[in-house]
Protein backbone atom coordinates (compact mmCIF):
# COMPACT_ATOMS: atom_id res chain seq x y z
CA UNK A 1 0.00 0.00 0.00
CA UNK A 2 1.31 3.55 -0.92
CA UNK A 3 1.33 6.14 1.58
CA UNK A 4 1.60 10.25 0.98
CA UNK A 5 1.35 13.02 3.41
CA UNK A 6 -0.57 15.29 1.02
CA UNK A 7 -2.21 18.83 1.53
CA UNK A 8 -5.30 19.22 3.06
CA UNK A 9 -8.26 18.03 0.69
CA UNK A 10 -11.25 19.88 -0.01
CA UNK A 11 -13.82 19.25 -3.02
CA UNK A 12 -14.54 22.71 -3.97
CA UNK A 13 -16.69 25.09 -6.19
CA UNK A 14 -17.27 28.18 -6.58
CA UNK A 15 -14.28 31.21 -6.45
CA UNK A 16 -11.88 30.79 -8.95
CA UNK A 17 -8.74 29.93 -7.02
CA UNK A 18 -5.31 31.19 -8.29
CA UNK A 19 -2.80 29.17 -10.29
CA UNK A 20 0.43 28.82 -8.73
CA UNK A 21 3.40 26.59 -10.56
CA UNK A 22 5.93 25.03 -8.34
CA UNK A 23 9.66 26.18 -8.29
CA UNK A 24 11.85 23.43 -9.60
CA UNK A 25 15.18 23.33 -8.34
CA UNK A 26 17.59 19.85 -7.06
CA UNK A 27 15.10 19.46 -4.20
CA UNK A 28 12.03 19.36 -6.22
CA UNK A 29 12.64 16.93 -8.85
CA UNK A 30 14.32 16.34 -12.62
CA UNK A 31 12.07 17.01 -15.00
CA UNK A 32 13.41 17.95 -18.79
CA UNK A 33 12.55 21.15 -21.05
CA UNK A 34 9.73 18.95 -22.79
CA UNK A 35 8.34 17.90 -18.98
CA UNK A 36 8.32 21.65 -17.85
CA UNK A 37 5.93 22.27 -20.95
CA UNK A 38 3.31 19.17 -20.16
CA UNK A 39 2.68 19.47 -17.07
CA UNK A 40 2.12 21.88 -13.97
CA UNK A 41 1.09 22.22 -10.28
CA UNK A 42 -1.72 24.48 -9.53
CA UNK A 43 -4.40 25.40 -7.25
CA UNK A 44 -6.65 25.91 -10.44
CA UNK A 45 -8.57 22.72 -11.87
CA UNK A 46 -7.63 20.45 -9.14
CA UNK A 47 -9.85 19.08 -6.44
CA UNK A 48 -7.69 20.11 -3.63
CA UNK A 49 -5.34 22.89 -2.71
CA UNK A 50 -2.47 21.82 -5.09
CA UNK A 51 -2.67 19.57 -8.18
CA UNK A 52 -0.80 18.13 -11.22
CA UNK A 53 -2.50 19.73 -14.78
CA UNK A 54 -1.27 18.91 -17.42
CA UNK A 55 -0.38 21.54 -20.89
CA UNK A 56 -1.38 18.85 -23.70
CA UNK A 57 -1.86 15.32 -24.34
CA UNK A 58 -0.56 12.41 -22.16
CA UNK A 59 -0.24 8.97 -23.62
CA UNK A 60 -0.49 5.63 -21.50
CA UNK A 61 2.88 4.54 -19.88
CA UNK A 62 4.65 8.55 -20.54
CA UNK A 63 6.51 9.27 -17.96
CA UNK A 64 5.21 12.51 -15.58
CA UNK A 65 8.58 13.45 -13.92
CA UNK A 66 11.67 11.73 -12.48
CA UNK A 67 12.53 12.74 -8.96
CA UNK A 68 16.21 10.94 -8.15
CA UNK A 69 16.45 9.34 -4.60
CA UNK A 70 18.95 12.16 -3.58
CA UNK A 71 16.01 14.40 -3.57
CA UNK A 72 14.02 12.46 -1.19
CA UNK A 73 13.43 14.56 2.04
CA UNK A 74 14.33 11.56 4.67
CA UNK A 75 16.60 10.95 7.85
CA UNK A 76 19.19 10.14 5.16
CA UNK A 77 19.63 13.08 3.42
CA UNK A 78 18.46 15.55 5.72
CA UNK A 79 21.55 18.01 7.30
CA UNK A 80 20.52 15.98 10.48
CA UNK A 81 21.78 12.73 8.98
CA UNK A 82 24.82 11.83 10.76
CA UNK A 83 23.48 13.10 14.30
CA UNK A 84 20.59 10.82 13.64
CA UNK A 85 22.32 7.98 13.16
CA UNK A 86 24.50 8.22 15.85
CA UNK A 87 21.34 8.78 18.12
CA UNK A 88 19.47 5.96 16.45
CA UNK A 89 19.05 3.81 19.60
CA UNK A 90 17.41 6.02 21.15
CA UNK A 91 15.42 7.18 18.65
CA UNK A 92 13.57 3.64 17.88
CA UNK A 93 9.97 3.48 17.90
CA UNK A 94 7.26 0.79 16.71
CA UNK A 95 6.15 2.98 13.26
CA UNK A 96 9.78 4.37 12.66
CA UNK A 97 8.34 8.18 12.58
CA UNK A 98 10.49 9.87 15.38
CA UNK A 99 13.82 10.12 12.71
CA UNK A 100 11.55 11.77 9.92
CA UNK A 101 9.64 14.11 12.67
CA UNK A 102 12.89 15.55 13.51
CA UNK A 103 13.81 15.93 9.94
CA UNK A 104 10.56 17.90 9.14
CA UNK A 105 11.14 20.22 12.32
CA UNK A 106 14.44 20.65 11.88
CA UNK A 107 14.40 21.43 7.93
CA UNK A 108 10.95 23.46 7.89
CA UNK A 109 12.72 26.02 10.40
CA UNK A 110 16.01 26.13 8.65
CA UNK A 111 16.43 29.14 6.62
CA UNK A 112 18.85 27.51 4.20
CA UNK A 113 17.16 24.27 3.69
CA UNK A 114 17.27 22.89 0.30
CA UNK A 115 13.83 21.16 0.35
CA UNK A 116 12.46 25.32 1.52
CA UNK A 117 10.90 25.68 -2.08
CA UNK A 118 8.78 22.57 -1.61
CA UNK A 119 8.01 23.18 2.33
CA UNK A 120 6.57 26.36 1.30
CA UNK A 121 3.57 24.77 -0.06
CA UNK A 122 2.57 23.16 2.70
CA UNK A 123 -0.56 24.27 4.32
CA UNK A 124 -0.24 26.02 8.19
CA UNK A 125 -0.20 23.94 10.65
CA UNK A 126 -2.52 25.63 12.61
CA UNK A 127 -5.34 23.75 11.49
CA UNK A 128 -6.59 20.00 12.33
CA UNK A 129 -7.41 18.93 9.40
CA UNK A 130 -4.03 17.17 8.17
CA UNK A 131 -3.08 13.52 6.96
CA UNK A 132 -1.65 11.27 9.58
CA UNK A 133 0.72 9.36 7.47
CA UNK A 134 3.74 9.63 5.06
CA UNK A 135 4.94 7.61 2.42
CA UNK A 136 6.15 4.52 2.63
CA UNK A 137 7.92 2.41 -0.07
CA UNK A 138 6.53 -0.90 -1.02
CA UNK A 139 8.52 -4.05 0.34
CA UNK A 140 8.44 -7.65 0.04
CA UNK A 141 6.23 -9.36 2.67
CA UNK A 142 9.41 -10.92 3.76
CA UNK A 143 11.75 -7.75 3.77
CA UNK A 144 11.56 -5.16 6.93
CA UNK A 145 9.45 -1.90 6.40
CA UNK A 146 11.27 0.90 5.14
CA UNK A 147 11.38 4.11 7.03
CA UNK A 148 8.73 6.96 5.72
CA UNK A 149 10.19 9.47 3.78
CA UNK A 150 8.77 12.88 1.95
CA UNK A 151 8.45 13.18 -1.89
CA UNK A 152 9.03 16.40 -3.20
CA UNK A 153 5.91 16.77 -6.11
CA UNK A 154 4.51 13.35 -5.91
CA UNK A 155 2.73 14.19 -2.22
CA UNK A 156 0.96 17.13 -4.49
CA UNK A 157 -0.81 14.45 -6.36
CA UNK A 158 -4.13 14.01 -5.57
CA UNK A 159 -5.54 10.44 -5.41
CA UNK A 160 -8.48 8.99 -6.66
CA UNK A 161 -9.64 5.67 -6.66
CA UNK A 162 -9.99 5.78 -10.95
CA UNK A 163 -6.40 7.20 -10.90
CA UNK A 164 -4.40 8.03 -14.30
CA UNK A 165 -0.58 7.77 -13.31
CA UNK A 166 1.02 5.53 -10.92
CA UNK A 167 4.96 5.85 -8.81
CA UNK A 168 7.00 3.44 -10.18
CA UNK A 169 10.63 2.64 -8.39
CA UNK A 170 14.29 2.27 -9.66
CA UNK A 171 17.44 1.98 -7.21
CA UNK A 172 18.02 5.76 -8.14
CA UNK A 173 14.73 7.45 -9.09
CA UNK A 174 11.43 7.51 -8.84
CA UNK A 175 8.72 8.13 -11.99
CA UNK A 176 5.11 9.56 -11.75
CA UNK A 177 4.16 7.54 -15.05
CA UNK A 178 0.81 7.93 -16.86
CA UNK A 179 -1.21 4.64 -16.33
CA UNK A 180 -3.84 5.68 -19.51
CA UNK A 181 -4.36 8.45 -21.74
CA UNK A 182 -4.64 11.82 -19.73
CA UNK A 183 -6.53 14.82 -22.02
CA UNK A 184 -4.68 18.24 -21.96
CA UNK A 185 -6.09 20.72 -19.12
CA UNK A 186 -7.04 17.11 -16.68
CA UNK A 187 -5.91 16.64 -13.65
CA UNK A 188 -3.30 13.97 -12.68
CA UNK A 189 -4.32 11.61 -10.27
CA UNK A 190 -2.09 9.17 -7.95
CA UNK A 191 -3.12 6.58 -6.17
CA UNK A 192 -2.62 5.85 -2.20
CA UNK A 193 -3.74 2.29 -2.31
CA UNK A 194 -7.16 0.56 -3.08
CA UNK A 195 -8.66 2.24 0.23
CA UNK A 196 -12.37 2.82 1.28
CA UNK A 197 -13.51 6.10 2.53
CA UNK A 198 -13.18 5.46 6.04
CA UNK A 199 -10.06 4.68 5.68
CA UNK A 200 -9.04 7.89 3.23
CA UNK A 201 -10.98 10.48 5.90
CA UNK A 202 -8.99 8.51 8.92
CA UNK A 203 -5.38 8.70 7.21
CA UNK A 204 -5.65 11.54 4.44
CA UNK A 205 -8.99 13.94 5.63
CA UNK A 206 -10.80 13.47 3.00
CA UNK A 207 -13.13 11.13 1.16
CA UNK A 208 -14.13 10.90 -2.47
CA UNK A 209 -18.23 12.14 -3.63
CA UNK A 210 -20.42 8.73 -4.22
CA UNK A 211 -19.77 6.59 -6.28
CA UNK A 212 -16.35 7.87 -7.46
CA UNK A 213 -14.51 5.49 -5.02
CA UNK A 214 -14.75 2.03 -6.33
CA UNK A 215 -13.02 0.78 -3.35
CA UNK A 216 -15.80 1.93 -0.96
CA UNK A 217 -16.11 -0.97 1.42
CA UNK A 218 -18.87 -1.37 4.20
CA UNK A 219 -18.10 -3.70 7.70
CA UNK A 220 -20.32 -6.08 9.00
CA UNK A 221 -18.87 -7.26 12.34
CA UNK A 222 -18.32 -10.75 13.05
CA UNK A 223 -20.22 -10.19 16.58
CA UNK A 224 -23.49 -9.40 14.37
CA UNK A 225 -22.99 -12.05 12.66
CA UNK A 226 -23.19 -14.08 16.08
CA UNK A 227 -25.92 -12.11 16.94
CA UNK A 228 -27.87 -12.79 13.75
CA UNK A 229 -27.38 -16.49 14.61
CA UNK A 230 -28.37 -16.33 17.45
CA UNK A 231 -31.62 -14.67 16.55
CA UNK A 232 -34.81 -16.52 16.98
CA UNK A 233 -33.53 -19.17 18.66
CA UNK A 234 -34.91 -19.60 22.03
CA UNK A 235 -34.06 -23.16 23.14
CA UNK A 236 -31.44 -23.78 25.16
CA UNK A 237 -29.92 -26.43 23.17
CA UNK A 238 -29.82 -24.26 20.06
CA UNK A 239 -28.28 -21.14 21.47
CA UNK A 240 -25.75 -23.60 23.14
CA UNK A 241 -24.94 -24.95 19.58
CA UNK A 242 -24.64 -21.32 18.42
CA UNK A 243 -22.34 -20.61 21.15
CA UNK A 244 -20.35 -24.10 20.12
CA UNK A 245 -19.63 -23.45 16.65
CA UNK A 246 -18.69 -19.70 17.27
CA UNK A 247 -16.23 -20.85 19.87
CA UNK A 248 -14.95 -23.42 17.19
CA UNK A 249 -14.06 -20.73 14.20
CA UNK A 250 -12.80 -18.84 17.06
CA UNK A 251 -10.42 -21.37 17.91
CA UNK A 252 -9.50 -22.10 14.18
CA UNK A 253 -8.82 -17.94 13.56
CA UNK A 254 -11.67 -17.41 11.25
CA UNK A 255 -13.76 -15.29 13.31
CA UNK A 256 -12.77 -13.02 16.28
CA UNK A 257 -14.36 -10.41 18.89
CA UNK A 258 -12.89 -7.62 16.85
CA UNK A 259 -12.98 -8.74 13.66
CA UNK A 260 -15.29 -7.38 10.70
CA UNK A 261 -16.52 -8.60 7.28
CA UNK A 262 -15.62 -6.23 5.13
CA UNK A 263 -17.84 -5.89 2.04
CA UNK A 264 -17.37 -4.36 -1.27
CA UNK A 265 -19.21 -3.04 -3.97
CA UNK A 266 -19.40 -6.38 -5.76
CA UNK A 267 -17.61 -8.71 -3.68
CA UNK A 268 -16.62 -9.59 0.06
CA UNK A 269 -12.80 -8.79 0.68
CA UNK A 270 -12.90 -11.13 3.58
CA UNK A 271 -15.24 -14.51 1.42
CA UNK A 272 -13.18 -17.29 3.11
CA UNK A 273 -13.80 -16.09 6.47
CA UNK A 274 -17.39 -15.39 5.73
CA UNK A 275 -18.22 -18.24 3.59
CA UNK A 276 -16.45 -20.87 6.44
CA UNK A 277 -18.70 -18.53 9.16
CA UNK A 278 -21.76 -18.97 7.40
CA UNK A 279 -21.46 -22.48 6.95
CA UNK A 280 -20.63 -23.20 9.95
CA UNK A 281 -23.29 -21.51 11.97
CA UNK A 282 -26.04 -22.53 9.86
CA UNK A 283 -25.48 -26.36 10.31
CA UNK A 284 -27.58 -28.88 12.45
CA UNK A 285 -25.87 -30.42 15.42
CA UNK A 286 -25.70 -33.78 13.46
CA UNK A 287 -23.66 -31.58 10.94
CA UNK A 288 -21.68 -29.71 12.60
CA UNK A 289 -20.16 -33.12 14.73
CA UNK A 290 -18.90 -34.67 11.29
CA UNK A 291 -18.12 -31.68 9.98
CA UNK A 292 -15.27 -31.23 13.67
CA UNK A 293 -14.84 -34.80 13.29
CA UNK A 294 -13.31 -34.30 9.71
CA UNK A 295 -9.22 -34.15 9.48
CA UNK A 296 -9.14 -31.37 7.06
CA UNK A 297 -12.50 -29.60 7.85
CA UNK A 298 -11.39 -26.11 7.92
CA UNK A 299 -10.11 -26.59 4.49
CA UNK A 300 -13.15 -27.67 3.05
CA UNK A 301 -15.32 -25.40 4.39
CA UNK A 302 -13.82 -22.90 2.72
CA UNK A 303 -12.02 -23.90 -0.80
CA UNK A 304 -15.57 -25.18 -2.18
CA UNK A 305 -16.72 -21.18 -3.04
CA UNK A 306 -13.64 -18.76 -1.99
CA UNK A 307 -15.86 -15.86 -4.54
CA UNK A 308 -18.40 -14.17 -2.63
CA UNK A 309 -20.26 -11.65 -5.05
CA UNK A 310 -23.72 -10.43 -6.39
CA UNK A 311 -23.13 -13.31 -9.11
CA UNK A 312 -22.29 -16.13 -6.62
CA UNK A 313 -24.75 -15.37 -3.68
CA UNK A 314 -27.73 -16.44 -5.14
CA UNK A 315 -26.12 -19.88 -5.51
CA UNK A 316 -25.50 -19.87 -1.42
CA UNK A 317 -28.15 -21.93 0.99
CA UNK A 318 -31.38 -20.43 2.02
CA UNK A 319 -30.11 -20.27 5.72
CA UNK A 320 -27.18 -18.87 4.36
CA UNK A 321 -28.33 -16.11 2.57
CA UNK A 322 -30.69 -15.24 5.68
CA UNK A 323 -27.93 -15.04 8.31
CA UNK A 324 -26.12 -12.55 5.98
CA UNK A 325 -29.85 -11.04 5.51
CA UNK A 326 -30.03 -10.45 9.39
CA UNK A 327 -26.70 -9.74 10.21
CA UNK A 328 -26.58 -6.85 7.27
CA UNK A 329 -29.47 -5.78 8.68
CA UNK A 330 -28.71 -5.15 11.65
CA UNK A 331 -25.89 -3.19 10.35
CA UNK A 332 -27.46 -0.73 8.72
CA UNK A 333 -29.91 -0.25 12.39
CA UNK A 334 -26.69 0.82 14.02
CA UNK A 335 -26.55 3.90 12.04
CA UNK A 336 -28.36 6.90 14.09
CA UNK A 337 -29.85 8.03 10.11
CA UNK A 338 -31.05 5.88 6.90
CA UNK A 339 -29.98 6.27 3.72
CA UNK A 340 -32.86 7.89 2.57
CA UNK A 341 -32.48 10.84 4.72
CA UNK A 342 -28.79 11.04 3.59
CA UNK A 343 -30.11 11.30 -0.08
CA UNK A 344 -32.08 13.86 0.13
CA UNK A 345 -29.21 16.41 1.91
CA UNK A 346 -27.00 15.10 -0.92
CA UNK A 347 -29.66 16.02 -3.30
CA UNK A 348 -30.64 19.24 -2.08
CA UNK A 349 -27.20 21.68 -2.59
CA UNK A 350 -28.00 24.42 -0.30
CA UNK A 351 -28.51 21.76 2.30
CA UNK A 352 -25.36 20.33 1.36
CA UNK A 353 -23.46 23.19 1.24
CA UNK A 354 -24.04 24.63 4.95
CA UNK A 355 -22.24 21.37 6.11
CA UNK A 356 -18.66 21.92 6.83
CA UNK A 357 -16.21 20.11 5.08
CA UNK A 358 -15.90 17.34 8.03
CA UNK A 359 -19.60 17.03 7.90
CA UNK A 360 -19.54 16.76 4.29
CA UNK A 361 -16.69 13.73 4.14
CA UNK A 362 -18.41 12.41 6.58
CA UNK A 363 -21.22 12.36 5.04
CA UNK A 364 -20.16 10.86 2.04
CA UNK A 365 -18.55 7.87 3.97
CA UNK A 366 -22.15 6.95 5.69
CA UNK A 367 -23.97 7.22 2.51
CA UNK A 368 -21.43 5.27 0.43
CA UNK A 369 -21.20 2.50 3.54
CA UNK A 370 -24.86 2.17 3.54
CA UNK A 371 -25.55 1.78 -0.65
CA UNK A 372 -23.06 -0.77 -0.37
CA UNK A 373 -25.16 -2.76 2.61
CA UNK A 374 -28.67 -1.86 0.92
CA UNK A 375 -27.16 -3.84 -1.67
CA UNK A 376 -26.07 -6.80 -0.15
CA UNK A 377 -29.24 -6.60 1.42
CA UNK A 378 -31.10 -6.98 -1.91
CA UNK A 379 -29.00 -9.52 -2.84
CA UNK A 380 -29.47 -11.74 0.32
CA UNK A 381 -33.01 -11.58 0.13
Amino acid sequence: MLLFTHSKHSYYSGKKKKKTHLLHNSASCNFGEKRQAQVYVSKEGTVANYGLVTREDLEAGEVLFTIPRTALLSQHTSALSSLLEKEQASLESQSGWVPLLLTLLHESTSSDSRWRPYLSLWPHFSGLDHPMFCFQEPVDEEEEPSPPVMVPLADLLNHVANHNANLEYSSKSLKMVATQRIPKGQEVFNTYGQMANWQLLHMYGFAEPYPGNTNDAADIQMLTLLKAALQGRKAAAERRLVSEQWAFLCRQEVVGEEGAFVMGWERVFTEEELYTALKVLTMSEEEFTVFKEQEDGMGAAGMDCLILSNATISSLKASWKKLLFDATQMTLKLYSSDLEEEERVLKDVRAYSKLSCREQFALQVRYGQKRILHQWLDWAR
